[in-house]
This record gives structure tokens, sequence and C-alpha cells, in this order.
């Protein structure tokens, strides 16, 4: 399988089995779909988060570790997800939560791992956009909690995507970073005749 996925941080993980196992340690009510889970549920896939906090018409800002985040599998598919974040204290459970992007992420790492080129998979968020896609970065021997999208890596967007960006169709870095910065770019303000 030439898809790598880097190891969670311990403690992220010990976050989201212990939410599993207790409902009360977590604020608010589990995803209807884990309620009506049959069976045992295990958190499984950890893909660091990574979020682009700006484009500028220079290009990408720099990307920052976000949390780690796992899928959460019954039987033989995903029903939720589970987000842990970095505190003060240490890594912390953030939510569970289910919709599209958990579907699209699943169906996005399959399509990944019948790729010939080995990649490290990632999540980037690109909140300008209300965008999240699979980062499948090509040094798999990074750390995965570290980097920015190099020229060589994909992006694969999650749908449901931007209108006029293709899902789950994968870009060059070089191909979709410009795209990105012209949507999130705002037009030059038009001057008042003199």
């Amino acid at each position: 399988m030439p898809l790598h996925v880097p190891p969670a941080p311990a403690p992220a993980l010990r976050t989201v089995l212990t939410a599993l196992g207790s409902p009360t340690a977590v604020r608010e009510a589990r995803t209807p779909s884990l309620r009506l889970a049959q069976g045992p549920v295990t958190p499984e896939l950890p893909l660091p988060v990574h979020v682009l906090d700006r484009i500028t018409p220079a290009g990408a800002s720099a990307t920052r570790l976000a949390g780690w985040r796992f899928l959460i599998r019954s039987g033989d598919r995903a029903v939720a997800a589970a987000d842990t974040m970095l505190t003060p204290d240490g890594w912390a459970f953030s939510r569970f939560f289910e919709g599209p992007y958990v579907t699209a992420t699943e169906l996005a790492l399959r399509q990944a791992e019948a790729m010939q080129q080995p990649y490290q998979a990632r999540l980037l968020s690109v909140p300008e956009l209300y965008m999240l896609t699979l980062w499948l970065h090509a040094d798999c021997t990074a750390d995965g909690a570290t980097g920015h999208p190099a020229a060589t890596d994909l992006l694969v967007p999650l749908a449901p995507a931007p209108p006029g960006i293709a899902a789950h169709r994968p870009y060059l870095v070089t191909e979709l970073l410009p795209v990105l910065t012209h949507r999130v770019t705002p037009a030059p303000l038009l001057s008042s005749p003199a």
C-alpha cells in the first residue's frame, strides 16, 4: 500500500478512546451514527489536520497543525470522526462529528491507496473557502505534524468542494494554489472618476 499514515501522538489517541468509552467525558452528545452503531467502534486512520490560515497574492502562508482527526469505524465503514486539539495541558478530545467530510475522506483515502507513488496522508483545511482537502505529501518519512505543501504534493478537495473546484480530483499544489489565491484575493476597488 503506497499510502502512509503518520502515527498520531499517543495522548491524542487516548483522549479519543476515553471519549468513546465514557459518554460523560464529552460535553456534547454523540452523533446519531455513533449512538446507532452496532458492535464496537474503533478510531482508525489518524490524520494530522493542518490549517492554511491565509492565502495572499504572493501565495500560500505557512500551515499550522490544528489537531488530529480519527475516522471512527463501525464494521466495514467510517460512521463518524473524532477531532483532537493541542492545549497548554497537552492533547484533548475536541468533538465527534459526522457528515459529508467523513464519507469524502474515506473515499479520497481509498483513491490515494490505488496510486502508484507513495504519499503521506494529511488533511489541509482552507477556512477562507470552507474547503477541506486530503493533502498527499510526497515525503513519506516527514514528520506529519510539520511542513508546508511542496510543489510535488497533491491536494484532493473533499466533497463538498467550492464551486468550480472538482471534488476528489488530485491537483498538484502548483496547480491548485493559484486557483485558491485567485478565489480569496479581493478584487481591486474601482476608483471614482475625478
